[in-house]
């Protein structure tokens, strides 16, 4: 693996926000609604690519995706409907990078909604790992992976041949480890998830 460390911007990336999720260990509560700041918690999410540099964003949305249209205020996303939410992150996964079909988008740059201790920063330094359609780049905490991950369309055939369950990419990238830029994110991030009720204490 590599390290690589730089800051720029990269209009062909797109950024893809996974949000589908039903919250089935929070009472059925779709994570994309938790509230956070007094707001939906998929604003934060949002808010967070566009600082970090995304200009073109897809937010996937799968349980009550209606409401999530009704409440949260998205302008300039689009908003992709994933009918197979319950199928776990992997259909999510692919339906995100199926909606970058003929948008130009030369890669995607994907988080997901329950992580809001990754801000900007993090999604900066990854945005600016990216080398082309070939790239292939993560954030690490302390030499973990972790979100946010960039993947170059040269990758997206393999990663949707692969995307089942809730191992998203994971298959793909462990098989393309060697080829993985690694951007450490300790410093600016904490990559925990909100997947309990005990979690929630982590939202303001």
């Amino acid at each position: 693996m590599t390290t690589h460390k730089t800051t720029n911007r990269a209009p062909a990336v797109a950024g893809v926000l996974l949000a589908a999720g039903g919250g089935r260990r929070l009472g059925g509560r779709p994570k994309a609604l938790l509230t956070h700041r007094g707001r939906p918690l998929v604003e934060h999410a949002v808010r967070v690519l566009r600082e970090g540099g995304c200009e073109q964003i897809h937010v996937v949305l799968g349980a009550r995706a209606d409401e999530v249209r009704a409440r949260a205020s998205l302008p300039g996303c689009v908003l992709v409907g994933n009918p197979d939410w319950e199928q776990g992150m992997g259909a999510s996964l692919r339906a995100g990078l199926d909606s970058l079909a003929g948008t130009g988008a030369e890669a995607a740059l994907v988080s997901l909604v329950d992580q809001p201790g990754i801000g900007p920063e993090a999604v900066a330094r990854v945005l600016g790992a990216y080398e082309g359609e070939e790239s292939l780049v993560s954030a690490a905490y302390d030499g973990v992976r972790g979100h946010p991950v960039l993947f170059g369309a040269a990758h997206w055939a393999g990663i949707a041949a692969t995307a089942t369950g809730d191992r998203g990419a994971r298959a793909y990238l462990k098989e393309h480890e060697p080829g993985i830029t690694l951007v450490e994110c300790a410093d600016v991030a904490r990559p925990f998830d909100i997947d309990t009720e005990a979690d929630l204490a982590h939202l303001e």
